[in-house]
């Protein structure tokens, strides 16, 4: 009896041991499962309301305006959060890729990248390894999405400076790109005594020949040059 009960208590406690260590490689093996967890940054519903109203739909539409797929990503966007990984383009990846990647867009940028389809994102934080993926450098000439591109404003147009001034008989003449602009009242005697001139008027008359016409007809607006 006493060397079947130390028999047993050998047995029991080998099994024992295994249990445990079983247990600990368990615990050892699921850690880091769950830490490396990610969290969806968008439902998958919320997706298909965004894909429904930038391309209606159509997961898989390349119309030839620089942007691909259902969430219309521009081809350098999707290369900088990592679609290449699964297609040169978005249009050529799955639904669940196309996905994948606009939730790491939707971490970096926020859903202004989808400024007109985009409202309805819950924007959360993302979390997990996609959300250490630096944010790729914008340029304004390249909105990130097909969404961004509708609603980017469009560069004012630059006014080109007039190179006339209107009489008050309504006939243009030619303004000039001197340093004194004419006044009202003003003659080339007024201006050159005023200014010191060294020549008088006649030398400021022959200084601007380009621009008047008649040193007895200068107008507001004009612009003489002194020397």
């Amino acid at each position: 009896m006493l060397l079947s009960s130390k028999g047993k208590h050998r047995r029991t406690s080998k099994a024992a041991r295994a249990l445990a260590l079983a247990g600990v490689a368990g615990v050892a093996v699921a850690a880091p499962l769950m830490t490396a967890g990610t969290a969806s940054a968008a439902t998958a519903a919320e997706w298909d309301r965004v894909a429904q109203c930038e391309s209606g739909g159509d997961w898989s539409i390349n119309t030839g305006n620089g942007y691909y797929g259902g969430l219309q990503f521009s081809a350098s966007t999707w290369a900088a959060y990592g679609g290449t990984a699964y297609a040169p383009t978005a249009n050529l990846a799955t639904k669940a890729q196309q996905i994948e990647i606009a939730e790491k867009v939707l971490a970096g940028q926020g859903k202004g990248a989808w400024p007109s389809c985009g409202v309805g994102l819950s924007n959360a934080a993302y979390t997990g390894g996609a959300a250490e993926q630096p944010q790729p450098e914008r340029k304004a000439e390249q909105p990130t999405t097909r969404s961004e591109q509708r609603t980017a404003p469009k560069p004012a147009a630059k006014k080109a400076e007039a190179k006339t001034v209107t009489t008050p008989t309504g006939k243009k003449v030619k303004k000039g790109d001197g340093e004194y602009k004419v006044v009202a009242g003003d003659t080339l005697s007024k201006i050159a005594a005023a200014q010191k001139v060294k020549g008088g008027w006649e030398k400021l008359f022959e200084l601007n020949k380009d621009v008047v016409e008649d040193a007895d007809l200068i107008y507001p607006g004009q612009q003489l040059h002194l020397k």
